[in-house]
């Protein structure tokens, strides 16, 4: 007898729910985006013991007649493709015809569904892959489907599930997600005690951003909305021989980018902030991180990430969703376009707005960024995968609100209203969290679950309102969202060459006051963004100025500093550097830009030759010369800038604020630090009770 066999139907199954469903989150995921990919306008999500015992997803999308419904449940079954050729155009969520069969090979499953010009509908219950029972009914327009008893049999499966808490937090963020990208839809997330979610329909994603986390979170968001052109929408167009006269010439498409940034004085310790949409699919792709760094690069440290939310649409032929299991990757036809295009839209962006950092924002990111101003760990977090090298550098003293917007609790929306738990049969008309993603990600979008997280391990049935519970109508949001962006627009660094300088702090800060409120400036990285844009355009244009040195000086270095300063000896020279070899493991430096000299040249070149040289990945980073230059000039301005503890002369400290608001980027200096700190006039009139 041969050693190879065909697997049962339910076998293969199994197989197919390991690689789309690992956890009640995936659950939730796939039959969210077949309510979604069903057109349907109202969505609620119903969870119990965090989706182990309990998952209900009901929609009033267009439903399916007995025929279909029954044909959904076999392997590859899809209304979504075709053809082979479908695969290049794929403009829905689901295609792979696998969710449905797989889930219901590991649950016992419950199908309600009906067409709108039907009189009656169709239940299937299915438990373990087998159907029990199917038969008609009388139900409303849409689709039901009940998920009970999860990995009831696969227990090896089940015993890898976390607390109830965590899967519920994961379900939270994930329904919140989709919210996000779907403001013109109502959904609702709820558990047997408590009304998670609550989001009615709202015209635009800032009202749908207000509405979930508060006005708090939305004035730490800057929004961005770029476009432009592509080559051609899909494979480039055949030669004029091999092309079917029959066939439509292409055309190129256009690529759009909307959503929202954070100020620079907003940073996190890991990318867990990050949340991409392609096509309103959330994503995960390391080009357009990469893509988000570079847009940030000289503006927040290195070692810190932004919070950003990005909507991309694209033709769908400019994209490939078929390239992971789970539908979490996808792969660009045009790589570089998109990277250049997402790099440039938010460098953009954040160059015009010139945000302005406010005090208690300043300080709440210096908390994170120190983890001895960090509160002990909390006990309920769960810890993040081992397994991610994006986000292995995760802090274990990270706690649930740490890794949100914000350390304090989110402030509810004006008029808040708790909505009270109803049951199923009594709604007839009703109608990153991604995979293997770490966990301590879930409670970025999901306040609403960190609160139930904590209610739940002190043994508390909570019903506290919270932004994720409340609902208000779409007028008050929008006037609300209104008020919170214009406050924002406000908040900018433009009124800087008004500043009038009152003195020094310490001889290291300078107090200046204009209209806009009381200013404390950082005199060092004031001087140093200063610096730093100066050095940049003298070398873009070969007139950097430099100094000769009346005696060479003598750096020591070690053989592979000696190596990393032969690769990038031409760029400093174009900065103004003249040095040369002087023996095996000695530098001569006989030139350097003007303003460096004894000990601090010396400093400058070792932390240019440390950053640069040293592992692989720096020996790859070595090759792009845009990083080099601005690692050169970022060391030239820190060594050359005013020092702290340095007395200012009123007309130096006007120099230093008016060449400052001549900046291209003065909220921060080229490592990252904030310049300047704004305490407003309404903030004084607010702490002394005049408002």
């Amino acid at each position: 007898m041969g050693r190879i066999r065909i697997l049962p139907d339910q076998v293969a199954n199994q197989i197919a729910a390991g690689e789309v469903v690992d956890r009640p989150a995936s659950v939730v995921k796939e039959l969210l985006e077949n309510a979604l990919d069903a057109d349907a306008t109202r969505i609620r999500v119903e969870v119990e013991a965090g989706g182990r015992k309990l998952i209900r997803i009901t929609d009033n999308g267009h439903g399916m007649n007995r025929d279909d419904a029954l044909l959904a449940f076999e392997r590859h079954a899809t209304s979504k493709l075709r053809t082979a050729d479908d695969l290049l155009s794929i403009a829905t969520l689901g295609f792979r015809g696998e969710a449905l069969p797989s889930i219901a090979s590991v649950s016992r499953l419950l199908l309600e569904t009906c067409e709108s010009d039907t009189p009656a509908g169709t239940r299937i219950e299915i438990a373990g892959g087998k159907i029990l029972r199917v038969e008609d009914a009388a139900l409303p327009a849409g689709t039901s489907i009940a998920v009970q008893d999860l990995f009831f049999n696969t227990p090896a499966r089940r015993k890898f599930l976390r607390a109830e808490s965590t899967e519920l937090a994961h379900v939270t963020a994930l329904v919140t997600h989709y919210a996000l990208v779907h403001p013109e839809k109502h959904f609702e997330l709820l558990s047997a005690t408590h009304t998670l979610l609550q989001a009615p329909p709202v015209a635009r994603p800032a009202e749908r951003i207000y509405q979930i986390f508060g006005a708090e979170t939305l004035g730490q968001l800057l929004p961005v909305a770029a476009e432009a052109p592509l080559e051609h929408a899909g494979l480039p167009e055949p030669p004029p021989w091999k092309k079917d006269p029959d066939e439509p010439a292409r055309t190129p498409g256009t690529l759009r980018l909307s959503g929202f940034y954070s100020k620079p004085e907003l940073q996190k310790l890991n990318r867990n902030s990050i949340y991409i949409f392609v096509n309103k699919r959330l994503i995960r792709d390391r080009l357009l991180l990469h893509a988000i760094s570079e847009a940030y690069r000289n503006i927040i440290p290195p070692t810190s990430f932004p919070v950003v939310l990005l909507f991309l649409e694209m033709p769908p032929e400019e994209v490939d969703v078929n390239v992971h299991p789970a539908k979490t990757e996808v792969r660009f036809r045009q790589q570089n376009r998109i990277h250049d295009f997402v790099r440039d839209s938010l460098r953009a962006a954040l160059v015009s707005s010139r945000p302005a950092a406010g005090f208690r924002s300043a300080l709440e990111t210096a908390a994170l960024a120190s983890p001895s101003l960090m509160p002990s760990p909390a006990s309920h977090l769960p810890r993040p995968a081992e397994d991610d090298a994006d986000h292995s550098q995760l802090n274990e003293q990270l706690t649930a609100d740490a890794s949100g917007f914000r350390l304090t609790p989110p402030v509810p929306p004006p008029v808040p209203r708790v909505l009270p738990f109803q049951p199923h049969s009594e709604l007839p008309g009703i109608e990153s969290t991604l995979e293997n993603w770490p966990e301590a990600a879930v409670a970025l979008f999901s306040p609403a679950a960190q609160t139930l997280v904590t209610a739940a391990d002190n043994g508390e049935n909570g019903s506290s309102a919270q932004p994720g519970a409340l609902s208000q109508t779409a007028e008050n949001t929008a006037q609300a969202t209104a008020q919170v962006e214009a406050s924002r627009e406000q908040a900018n660094l433009n009124g800087l060459a008004s500043l009038r300088p009152l003195g020094q702090l310490r001889d290291s800060f300078i107090l200046a006051v204009n209209d806009d409120g009381l200013w404390i400036i950082d005199q060092h990285v004031a001087h140093e963004r200063v610096l730093f844009e100066k050095i940049l355009a003298s070398r873009d244009v070969e007139a950097v100025q430099r100094q000769r040195l009346l005696m060479p000086l003598l750096v020591d270095l070690q053989p592979w500093q000696m190596a990393v300063f032969a690769d990038i000896s031409d760029e400093l020279e174009k900065n103004g550097f003249e040095a040369e070899p002087f023996g095996p493991r000695t530098l001569a430096v006989k030139a350097a830009p003007v303003g460096l000299e004894g000990r601090e040249l010396e400093r400058m070149l070792a932390e240019v030759i440390e950053q640069t040289g040293g592992s692989e990945t720096e020996s790859a980073r070595r090759k792009d010369l845009e990083t080099l230059r601005g690692r050169i000039a970022a060391s030239i301005a820190c060594h050359s800038a005013i020092k702290i503890n340095t007395p200012l002369e009123s007309q130096k400290m006007e120099w230093l604020l008016k060449e400052l608001s001549k900046t291209k980027f003065p909220t921060s200096c080229p490592h990252g630090r904030p310049i300047a700190l704004r305490y407003s006039w309404k903030e004084i009139q607010r702490a002394f009770q005049r408002i």
